[in-house]
């Protein structure tokens, strides 16, 4: 009954054969490179570098895209090496399980619920936000008290039956719709680009790093931790607003750790699996510096609406009929987030019920969709409410705060695996290990530490519920416990 029991890769593997929990396998690296871009790309591109450039960086907020595309790809190269040492549903959750031990694995696995369900609710939100602004700039008006902000979000809770259908129909039906629909996005995006390089001005750019200024600090439970602790205060632009820039845009590549949650649907998972992760990370941070560069190059980023930066980027310029074309692009790039985000949500709960520390009836398997089609409903649903009934503005960071938790566990855990079993067939490894793997662990943890005492005290509350769960009904239902598993089969290595 230790609490830091392992299981085992060959175990783990041979639970995916069980014919109950079968999973249909049609996905290819093209599948997960889409699936990785439609989840990491949403509102951030048209808001956050506008917010980042205005508030902290300046023109330099590029360097900021670049230094936390460097740090999230740490993150990535690990889960690359561990989803193609351990090809099963549910991401973190189940590497933890086979390196760090099952507390562990129950930790992260609790964490990526969080992460999931609440940044579906609150990326269905945003979109009902978007969709009023395009059907008001066509002439349609939608009653307030059934809108965003209203009573009851219906088009949010719209959105997401819709998808929740989609979603366990099948994971193949699924990606085509999401793979048109991120064409749509990144057509918009590189219009957008391609449009804005016609009204750069260079002087826009100078100074490129602006002068560092001190900055009125955040006090009580809204300081971010690390000021708590320390007591130093914070400054913008400069050098540490360059840093500061890269805390804050590293959440707009939040997402692409959903690809690892797909593993047991892929094909070849020991060389796609990689491939989506990396080429997905890759792509969003081109498109990512290439808007950065454009709108601080059209508007003084003193000027800058943190808001809406992009939009009226171009209304500063006389081009308002741009406003229509992005709020366009942000209702199709918010819709593939918040369907991948379910998915994710799905796999996850599907690997913890199988692995019975969470009731196994949850993990049925369609007989003829080959999708976890009750846990399809719930995850449907309960999205579905908080994101129709919920203000959920004050709950955002602790999307951030259980994805990096997740960041952290995962880098140590490669280091933990690697020493464990040295014998598993790698299709992925992280190069200049153990270097790299601790360096992704530290700069995970100071971004957490810049998340306020308020998120923390409400992390810390969420985990207290997970540990009551664990102890009253997951320690002692566990497969791992009981026994209750197949035979494990030997680990094929990958093809070449």
């Amino acid at each position: 009954m230790s609490l830091f029991r392992t299981k085992s890769v060959e175990q783990s593997i041979a639970d995916t054969d069980e014919p109950e929990f079968r999973l249909k396998k049609s996905l290819t690296a093209v599948d997960l490179t889409v699936f990785g871009v439609g989840v990491v790309i949403g509102a951030g591109i048209f808001t956050l570098t506008g917010r980042a450039a205005h508030d902290v960086a300046g023109p330099a907020v590029v360097i900021s895209f670049i230094i936390a595309a460097i740090a999230c790809g740490l993150a990535a190269m690990c889960y690359a090496e561990f989803a193609s040492t351990v090809p099963v549903s549910g991401s973190a959750y189940t590497f933890s399980y086979a390196s760090l031990g099952e507390l562990f694995a129950w930790i992260i696995g609790w964490d990526l619920i969080l992460e999931m369900f609440l940044g579906a609710s609150v990326v269905a939100q945003g979109w009902s936000a978007y969709l009023g602004t395009f059907l008001q700039q066509i002439g349609i008006v939608l009653p307030e008290a059934i809108s965003y902000g209203g009573v009851v979000d219906l088009p949010a809770i719209l959105l997401v039956l819709v998808l929740g259908g989609l979603m366990t129909v099948g994971i193949k039906e699924s990606l085509r719709v999401n793979l048109v629909l991120v064409a749509v996005k990144l057509f918009i995006v590189l219009f957008v680009i391609i449009a804005g390089i016609m009204f750069i001005n260079p002087a826009n750019y100078t100074p490129f790093v602006p002068e560092s200024v001190p900055t009125e600090s955040a006090s009580g439970l809204t300081q971010p931790l690390l000021q708590f602790l320390s007591g130093l205060e914070p400054a913008t632009f400069g050098v540490g607003g360059i840093l500061a820039g890269a805390a804050l845009v590293f959440f707009a590549y939040i997402g692409f750790d959903v690809v690892a949650t797909t593993a047991e649907e892929t094909k070849r998972p020991q060389r796609d699996l990689p491939i989506g992760i990396i080429a997905s990370l890759v792509i969003c941070t081109i498109l990512y510096c290439a808007v950065a560069v454009v709108v601080t190059g059209m508007v003084p980023y003193s000027e800058l609406n943190p808001s809406a930066a992009l939009a009226n980027a171009f209304a500063f310029h006389g081009q308002t009929w741009m406003a229509t074309v992005i709020a366009a692009g942000a209702v199709a790039g918010l819709t593939t987030v918040v369907l991948t985000l379910m998915i994710g949500a799905t796999r996850i709960i599907f690997a913890m019920s199988r692995d019975r520390l969470l009731p196994g009836g949850l993990a049925k398997v369609h007989p003829r969709f080959r999708t976890p089609w009750v846990i399809s409903l719930l995850v449907t649903v309960i999205v579905a409410v908080v994101a129709g009934l919920t203000p959920i503005g004050v709950l955002e960071e602790m999307v951030n705060i259980g994805t990096l938790s997740a960041f952290v566990l995962v880098s140590i855990g490669v280091l933990v695996l690697r020493r464990k079993r040295p014998d598993l067939k790698r299709g992925f490894r992280v190069p200049l290990s153990p270097v790299l793997p601790i360096l992704s662990a530290l700069i995970c943890t100071y971004l957490m530490l810049n998340l306020s005492v308020e998120t923390w005290l409400r992390f810390l509350i969420w985990l207290a519920l997970g540990f009551a769960i664990y102890f009253a009904y997951s320690r002692r239902n566990s497969r791992l416990g009981t026994g209750e598993f197949l035979a494990p089969r030997v680990v094929a290595p990958p093809k070449k």
